[in-house]
């Protein structure tokens, strides 16, 4: 098949975002380029300091000693109580092996914290979550403080945690770096029945024990959760920048594939460092097209709304600037390729085994819809992520996917589900926040309804069970922005909200909180910016207040005077589970459009 044409908007969208960074791309690529010529021998460090690093490298030592290869860093987020982390305890000395193998030596230089957003959903600890994304980035770049390394294997799948180990690397932009997966569970029991459940349990109509059972039979072994949330769309983007080995995104725990494409990344990342002849720094590899393709890659898969917060804070790193704007133009020129729960009904398994990231870049790449000329940490570019891995005897080799195994989780680009990407910019008096429109049916697009106010999502649930909610309605949930309350999600919502729709009404959330990767059938107009603390729109509306969300004119308002009013008084910051500790980066957080970050904001980029 012949490939198109770049498509126009893309083009457009991109050149804007090139034109937007001129200076900050520039000053950032200055320091790089200053940073590996500062930095270009480990040896230049002193005997003292050189003979601390490799002190406990065990057989390594001479290796590293004399400089006989690359020396890479592990950059490890492992802990076995996240599920999607627990396969990597092994990984390292796997790495060390491996790096032999291609005449390098490994050293794990650092771990970063790992916290699990579906433990902490609706618990204190959730205000903690998007901030554990700065504190990620700020151990790995202590992690490379060492300047002992030649290039960074990165090991983390979940939500704040890609993002995080991304952001910090990139401040090490002239070493090479690759992403190295362990892949998804198991299937367990449906993504329908899981539903059910929960809206049951919301209802009262099953208890503690029933829902537990059901959670079990979903979370229930080693591995990625599965349906298509952060954790997942993280995946998805490294696949679409390049970042990974071509096709290593959702191949499981445990199969002798996983572990030979986790060999080809330690081998590859040994081959692309300064001192070879394929260099290939991160801070080149992650540059405009590279942002835009993981935005294509969110809008064409309906991936998580967290990526309208996280794909920003990235490209700041890397000094670019891509806002929401840039998002939605993006939206109406991709087309819906994808289903996947909570957008569908198969999870990423079925994803997978239908063709998976292969058949979506190649459906985009044949129809001009994606940056084809980045550079990839893989020596065939951007073209190799087109195809799926797979073992051949003992050899790991590339297939094309051919057409779609399930038409109804993938489909060409040429006959998508939908003609847009499905996150659509709503704005107004209200300010401006993200909808996604992949998950809810089109007749919802619009609600317009009296609002009722709330300050915790606690509220909110209790106002249900007393049935104070059972009537067309617009919940807002306020005062839950980063420099409120570190932004939590708000999914513990997402039941209450889908009975009272099930039930006939019209229900829609308005918050300057997230809702999650998987949220779903409920319109939300989620991440308002400004936030509600500090007089944002959100602090004076009031109970009853006619508000409007429309995604398909763009809409977020009310029918009243806001500018007239008083803001709301807002709650104090709580203390318990550390979150006082974290008030500085809630004091420093800039907005959500920008991708609510205490460290980019107080390091000035």
């Amino acid at each position: 098949m012949t490939t198109k044409p770049l498509n126009d908007t893309i083009q457009h969208v991109t050149q804007r975002v090139i034109d937007n960074s001129q200076s900050s791309r520039a000053a950032y690529l200055d320091l790089m380029k200053r940073e590996g010529e500062r930095q270009v021998d480990r040896h230049s460090l002193s005997c003292s300091n050189l003979a601390h690093a490799f002190a406990g490298a065990e057989e390594d030592q001479r290796a590293i000693k004399d400089a006989r290869g690359p020396n890479l860093a592990i950059v490890t987020a492992y802990n076995d109580m996240l599920s999607a982390h627990q396969p990597y305890h092994r990984y390292p000395e796997r790495m060390k092996i491996w790096a032999r193998e291609a005449g390098a030596t490994a050293q794990v230089a650092g771990g970063t914290p790992a916290m699990c957003d579906g433990v902490t959903q609706g618990q204190d600890g959730m205000e903690l979550s998007l901030f554990s994304r700065d504190t990620i980035a700020l151990s790995t770049i202590i992690a490379l403080s060492h300047a002992t390394f030649d290039g960074v294997a990165l090991l983390g799948i979940c939500d704040k945690i890609v993002p995080g180990l991304l952001m910090g690397a990139l401040r090490f932009g002239h070493l090479p770096a690759v992403f190295v997966p362990s892949g998804p569970m198991g299937t367990g029991i449906s993504n329908k029945e899981k539903q059910r459940v929960r809206q049951l349990y919301a209802e009262g109509k099953v208890g503690r024990d029933e829902l537990l059972e059901s959670e079990s039979a979903s979370y229930h072994s080693p591995g990625t959760c599965t349906f298509y949330g952060t954790a997942n769309s993280n995946q998805m983007m490294m696949e679409m920048m390049g970042l990974h080995v071509p096709g290593a995104a959702f191949v499981p725990p445990g199969a002798r594939l996983r572990q030979e494409l986790s060999r080809a990344a330690t081998h590859r990342l040994a081959a692309i460092g300064k001192a070879g002849e394929d260099y290939r720094p991160l801070a080149e590899v992650v540059d405009e097209k590279a942002i835009i393709n993981a935005a294509i890659g969110l809008l064409a898969t309906g991936g998580s709304t967290n990526h309208a917060i996280h794909i920003p804070a990235i490209a700041r790193a890397a000094g670019i600037r891509f806002d929401w704007t840039d998002l939605a133009e993006l939206s109406r020129a991709i087309p819906l390729v994808a289903r996947v729960y909570p957008n569908g009904s198969g999870d990423v398994n079925h994803f997978h085994d239908a063709g998976g990231m292969g058949f979506v870049i190649g459906a985009l790449l044949d129809e001009g819809l994606v940056h084809d000329d980045i550079l990839t940490v893989w020596d065939a570019g951007f073209e190799a992520y087109r195809n799926e891995p797979g073992m051949d005897d003992d050899a790991l080799v590339w297939r094309d996917p051919g057409p779609s195994g399930d038409p109804e989780m993938l489909r060409p680009a040429s006959d998508p589900f939908q003609s847009d990407g499905g996150m659509r910019l709503v704005e107004g008096n209200l300010g401006r926040a993200c909808f996604k429109s992949s998950a809810v049916e089109r007749e919802r697009w619009t609600i317009e309804a009296p609002c009722r106010i709330f300050e915790t999502q606690h509220a909110v649930t209790e106002a249900f069970g007393k049935g104070e909610l059972d009537r067309d309605v617009v919940v807002v949930v306020r005062y839950q922005g980063p420099r409120a309350n570190g932004m939590p999600e708000l999914h513990k919502l997402t039941p209450a909200l889908g009975v009272l729709q099930d039930r006939g009404y019209r229900v829609a959330l308005v918050t300057d909180g997230r809702m999650s990767g998987a949220s779903g059938k409920v319109p939300a107009a989620i991440h308002c910016t400004p936030e509600a603390l500090g007089d944002g729109p959100l602090s004076r509306l009031r109970d009853g207040d006619v508000v409007k969300v429309c995604a398909e004119t763009g809409v977020l308002c009310a029918e009243a005077d806001l500018e007239s009013r008083d803001p709301a008084a807002h709650p104090a910051s709580e203390k318990g589970m550390g979150r006082e500790f974290f008030a500085m980066f809630r004091d420093r957080a800039d907005g959500a459009e920008e991708g609510a970050s205490a460290m980019l904001a107080m390091a000035g980029l």
